[in-house]
């Protein structure tokens, strides 16, 4: 009796051992990356900017598998893109610390999986982006060597994965060409890059027949043309491939927001002014002040300023943010300049050193020429304008029979040298440009304002196209070496852009 109470009393604890050990196995065996039909359906509405739909899609996953970490990683797109365009601070406050509770979840998953990784690298990516755009730089830093890390590694233990190419590429692409008054922060981050290889990587993803290179796409072809158009300076080719890979423009608002950005910033303010007006109005799609923001900037460039003034107020009035708000309160004050209401162009310039933040260029470069006190001359602001917006030969117009000895001020004649310049080269008028290039070099290299840095960019630029990359590459470095200018780190940015691409690094 005693041998078989202890049997029973052995086999009582062993079925409940063996219950735990199963439940634990369960439990562990139930945390999935199933990147099924309705994640994917998810994915695309979310990368059409249609954040709303995409997250009753992701409901509607958590439903179907509760233990699938995948609709975790679909959220975070959702509030990055809302971050990013929207910057609000409320949504600052309630999303952004979602991303830190988000990688925690994904650390349950099966390391087994490629997703684990990527989805852990992707949400990083994502995370370090948003912190950006709200001034936490060295949070983003170190977010970002993290997320380079992981999909570096991904990348070792599924080789094959081809969704790490579209992270891995982009990430390599960018580092390699940091600065070289930044590699510190670079090297600090432990991060080492290539443009050649970078954009390589990327290349063969965007071109890739890989199942999951199509389910990526939409992201793919948000990201690529942006570091063909900045990384590699090929502009035309960047915008092109909107149209060779049929990119749909109106139904889908994030390659819309691509396309016309790249346009407004390639001087194409027409092509961008389209897609702007012809895109979905439906409220689908997450509302954002940044089609005002771009198409003020759109009708300023052909100097329709009431229009201009219009959606720049609308803009200034609605976004929370603190991204490019200097520039739009400066170009605001030029339409209301330009219109002789010198009144109200003085009342804005003076908010211009209350709003906003100096995060970029634009924004510095605005603060900078409200402290000034000075307005710029009439003429070369109007030439200036319909130049940027790609309308040359209204700006010809306008300079037809001037002169550098027009102009009484230094920094007048040192502008017209360089918007002359510039009209000629956006004319293909190579030769001509580069005389006037060479002017403003002359006139500006010892001077503040950009002119200067960025006639000798535009020159290397123009031997690079023709294939003296040896002459090219002088002129990069001529830009780089000017100092205490006026958009130093954008334009030592593509310097060294010029320079990698030059010495096919």
């Amino acid at each position: 009796m005693v041998a078989l109470s202890y049997f029973r009393y052995t086999m009582k604890k062993l079925c409940a051992f063996l219950f735990l050990a199963g439940f634990c196995v369960c439990l562990n065996a139930q945390k999935v990356y199933e990147f099924n039909s309705t994640c994917q359906q998810a994915y695309q509405e979310i990368t059409k900017l249609k954040l709303n739909s995409g997250l009753a899609l992701i409901e509607k996953a958590k439903q179907q598998n509760p233990e699938n970490l995948i609709p975790v990683l679909l959220e975070s797109y959702v509030d990055f893109y809302t971050l990013f365009l929207n910057e609000d601070p409320k949504d600052y406050a309630i999303r952004y610390p979602k991303f830190s509770e988000r990688i925690d979840l994904l650390e349950q998953g099966p390391k087994s999986s490629p997703f684990y990784l990527y989805c852990l690298s992707m949400t990083k990516v994502y995370q370090s982006a948003a912190a950006i755009k709200f001034g936490k730089f060295w949070d983003a830093g170190w977010g970002f060597r993290k997320a380079y890390q992981l999909i570096k590694d991904n990348k070792k233990q599924f080789p094959t994965f081809s969704p790490n190419d579209m992270v891995y590429g982009s990430l390599q692409a960018v580092v390699g060409t940091v600065p070289k008054g930044y590699k510190w922060i670079a090297s600090l981050f432990g991060m080492r890059g290539s443009l050649t290889e970078g954009m390589k990587t990327m290349r063969g993803f965007i071109n890739s027949n890989d199942p999951w290179a199509k389910v990526f796409f939409n992201e793919a072809a948000f990201i690529y043309p942006y570091l063909m158009f900045y990384i590699e300076n090929k502009k035309e080719e960047a915008l092109a491939f909107t149209q060779q890979r049929k990119l749909d423009l109106v139904n889908n608002h994030l390659h819309a927001y691509m396309a016309a950005n790249l346009g407004i910033n390639n001087k194409q303010a027409e092509y961008a002014k389209n897609i702007i007006l012809n895109r979905n109005k439906s409220d689908e799609y997450i509302k954002t002040s940044v089609w005002d923001f771009e198409l003020g900037f759109t009708k300023l460039y052909h100097l329709e300023l009431p229009e201009a003034e219009k959606y720049l107020e609308s803009f200034i009035t609605n976004f929370k943010g603190t991204f490019y708000v200097k520039d739009a309160l400066q170009k605001l004050s030029w339409c209301y300049y330009l219109q002789g209401n010198t009144a109200k162009a003085e009342e804005t310039r003076k908010k211009i050193l209350l709003k906003g933040a100096t995060n970029s260029d634009a924004d510095k470069q605005a603060l900078k020429d409200a402290r000034s006190g000075k307005w710029p001359n009439v003429l070369l602001l109007k030439a200036r304008l319909l130049s940027d917006g790609g309308y040359d030969n209204e700006a010809v117009a306008l300079l037809q029979g001037k002169t550098e000895n027009d102009f009484i001020k230094e920094e007048d004649k040192l502008e017209f040298a360089y918007r002359t310049a510039r009209i000629y080269d956006d004319l293909g008028k190579d030769e001509d440009a580069i005389k006037n290039y060479l002017l403003a070099i002359k006139l500006g290299e010892n001077r503040k304002e950009y002119f200067a840095a960025r006639a000798a960019l535009q020159i290397g630029q123009i031997y690079e196209k023709r294939g003296q990359k040896a002459l090219a590459i002088t002129y990069y470095q001529k830009c780089l070496d000017m100092d205490d200018h006026e958009y130093k780190d954008s334009l030592d940015q593509r310097a060294k852009s010029g320079i990698a691409r030059c010495k096919g690094e």
